[in-house]
């Protein structure tokens, strides 16, 4: 209510001022008071308005509920009240100038530019015409012989053709000759550096100037050439009163000049009133246009706002919210059915907390069974990409971050991880069978060496449209195959040591014995004979008792004693022994300055070495250009530190189909091999809680790898303070 007020009050001043811009009598004098006054109305109605916008910005930022849809409303309705005010307040302005334009005889700027021209026209006509006359007389003063003659031909020349003056001058200005129609003027009307430059670029000068008694004469002046070769030229000057008819020109050119200039300096004033009137008409106009709209965008944003409010709370789980009816209009009719669908929502969320709460216990018990699982787990849908997985599946598999290859299709998942690309190869197969059930064991190779997984597989029951689902269940056998391996032998050798061993004491004593009895009563050939039977059977008599000896201790559990070991130190001493024996042999080595000292069994640690060394050493000796390499790095492996070191060699490399099978007992290639160097090695690396591995390199030779952790716990490992 008091903006409308202000707003009518407004219209009246500027009724008002209209009228005082019309030139009322009556209201002339109160023009600037009103217009003063109506500045200071809109001023306030302008504030009023910015406040009001503020204030529904703020609530905008605030994210106050209702307040974006009315700020989009005041924006739409000032925007349809702006274009066509702003379409009209310029076609005023444009008819309000032509029709004030109108007023004004504005022909009489094309009679001054044109009276102008002609003034302009008829000078330069003059002066052309006087400079043609004088011109004229150059050649009679070229040909004058001296003073008298040149005085009494410029006066000549001064009576003949109406000058008020004519002189002769040097070019420095000196005075040669003159002639006045003034008999008391001594001294002609001397020329300013003007005429001088102007003479020295055109040759001749003519233009009108303000003579000695106020009149404008005109100034004509020539270059004459000199008489005599080589003598400076001379100037010839005429001044002569311009006729009466271009001053009278002249006059009333400049007397309509200031009458036009008057007229335009009523014209602007009357304009300026009209069009600061309108404006300010159109500005209240637009004032209270917004106004209206932030007003009416309130009102209907009312209803509107109190349903977002209701709707925000049943988004934020208050179902119980009922809005009243105020209305039953369109509006009404959207919050009746507002509050039907609370209603129906209510309802359907108990239904729905119910079939979560199933839900739920079903998903926990199914997760805390697959957690607990100590086989891997993975599923996958009807399209082969991973749904499911446990922790044990990531720690056979050694995957990290497996989460980010969920919506990854088996066959992705083989190019992602090559490293277990048999194995996704595997289930793929097995999906394409369409079998219920399958079991399979497979065999990987990975940066931890051989890896046996006993793999299970069952096509989930249930119609899907895209067809089946599928889990797979795997094991990790590798300790438990290996682990029935080392039974297996240890049995085998504890059958050897009772079943060979005790057989080879007698066999080795009767020999000796049938040696001492028989050997001095035979023959010199029969004595060579039989010196040489017994000493063959007492000698591989103790090669069997040191092979049995030797499969016997590798059945037997290793018993260490550890303590700090420079690991970096014992390669470097390992090394240097062997140095001296490698041949042609390039040995390098490469150490890890950051290992620092680990718990290790310093004498079994240097057995696993010089036997690496050694077996590469052998495999070199028919290569040209034989190099081994050695290497310690320290790293990170799956949840704890690790020191990797490599033994790798360029020679003809490991036989495949002894690849597999490298560190078992009695597997060699050599041909006085035991086969138990590398099967002791494996032990040795076993008991410090390492792996090591065999592969063939891209080119040629053969690289071991070995993988010890920094810390060790091990039942039977003896803790030593000793150092190393």
């Amino acid at each position: 209510m008091p903006a409308l007020i202000l707003s009518l009050l407004l219209l009246a001043g500027l009724l008002l001022l209209s009228f005082a811009a019309q030139n009322t009598a009556r209201l002339t004098d109160l023009y600037a008071p009103l217009l003063v006054i109506n500045l200071v109305g809109i001023l306030v109605l302008l504030v009023l308005n910015l406040g009001s916008i503020y204030k529904l910005i703020k609530q905008v930022r605030a994210n106050v509920i209702g307040s974006r849809l009315t700020l989009r409303m005041v924006g739409m309705f000032t925007l349809l009240a702006f274009l066509p005010l702003s379409v009209v307040y310029y076609i005023s302005i444009q008819f309000l100038s032509h029709g004030i334009d109108s007023w004004f005889d504005v022909r009489i700027e094309q009679a001054m530019s044109d009276a102008t021209l002609l003034g302009q026209v008829s000078l330069k006509s003059l002066k052309e015409g006087q400079l043609d006359t004088l011109i004229r007389y150059v050649p009679d003063i070229v040909q004058t012989a001296d003073s008298l003659e040149l005085i009494s031909l410029l006066d000549r020349i001064r009576r003949d053709e109406g000058y008020n003056e004519t002189a002769m001058f040097t070019q420095g200005g000196r005075i040669l000759a003159s002639s006045s129609e003034k008999t008391g003027t001594l001294l002609p009307s001397q020329p300013d550096e003007r005429v001088f430059s102007t003479l020295d670029s055109n040759g001749v000068y003519a233009d009108q100037e303000t003579g000695v008694d106020g009149n404008r004469v005109l100034r004509i002046a020539v270059m004459v050439p000199p008489s005599t070769m080589g003598m400076p030229p001379h100037i010839l000057q005429a001044i002569k009163p311009i006729p009466l008819r271009f001053a009278n020109l002249e006059s009333s050119i400049n007397k309509a000049i200031g009458e036009y200039d008057r007229l335009l300096y009523l014209r602007g004033p009357i304009k300026f009133g009209f069009i600061m009137t309108l404006s300010l008409v159109s500005l209240m106009t637009l004032l209270l246009a917004v106004w209206t709209a932030t007003f009416s965008a309130r009102r209907l944003a009312s209803p509107l706002r109190e349903l977002a409010e209701g709707t925000q709370a049943v988004a934020n789980g208050d179902y119980s919210t009922q809005l009243p009816v105020t209305s039953h209009d369109e509006l009404g009719i959207l919050i009746k059915s507002f509050n039907r669908m609370t209603q129906q929502i209510a309802r359907a969320r108990e239904n729905a907390e119910q079939s979560q709460r199933e839900l739920v216990e079903q998903h926990t018990y199914l997760e805390t069974v697959l957690s607990h699982l100590s086989s891997g787990v993975l599923s996958f849908d009807a399209n082969r990409k991973l749904r499911t997985h446990n922790n044990r599946a990531c720690e056979i598999l050694d995957i990290e971050n497996i989460d980010e290859l969920y919506d990854l299709d088996i066959l992705s998942l083989a190019k992602e991880l090559t490293q277990l690309k048999d194995f996704f190869v595997l289930l793929d197969s097995s999906i394409t069978a369409n079998q219920p059930e399958w079991e399979e064991e497979i065999t990987l190779f990975n940066t931890r060496g051989k890896q046996v997984l006993l793999c299970r597989g069952t096509r989930l029951p249930g119609k899907q449209p895209d067809g089946p689902a599928y889990v797979f269940v795997f094991d990790d056998i590798t300790v438990m195959l290996q682990d029935q391996r080392d039974a297996a032998w240890g049995e085998v050798a504890r059958r050897l040591a009772h079943e060979i061993k005790n057989p080879l004491t007698p066999i080795q004593l009767s020999a000796e014995r049938i040696r001492h009895k028989y050997l001095h009563t035979l023959n010199d050939a029969d004595k060579q004979t039989l010196d040489r039977a017994t000493r063959t059977i007492s000698e591989q008599v103790e090669s069997m008792k040191e092979m049995v000896n030797a499969f016997s201790s590798y059945a037997q559990p290793v018993s260490m004693n550890v303590h700090d070991v420079d690991l970096n130190q014992l390669l470097a001493d390992v090394v240097e022994l062997h140095k001296g024996h490698s041949g042609q042999v390039d040995i390098s080595l490469t150490l890890d300055e950051s290992i620092s000292p680990m718990k290790l069994d310093s004498g079994r640690m240097r057995q696993v070495f010089n036997n690496l060394i050694v077996n590469a050493l052998q495999a070199l000796q028919h290569t040209e250009n034989a190099k081994l390499s050695l290497s310690s790095q320290a790293g990170t492996g799956k949840n704890k530190k690790i020191v990797t070191i490599r033994v790798e060699d360029n020679g003809p490399g490991i036989q495949n189909d002894l690849l597999d099978q490298l560190f078992d007992p009695y597997v060699t290639s050599k041909e006085k091999g035991t086969g138990l160097g590398l099967a002791i090695v494996k032990k040795i690396i076993d008991e410090h809680g390492g792996t090591i591995w065999a592969k063939n390199m891209k080119n040629n030779g053969s690289c071991f790898t070995i993988q010890l952790p920094v810390k060790i716990n091990r039942p039977n490992v003896q803790q030593s303070t000793a150092e190393a």
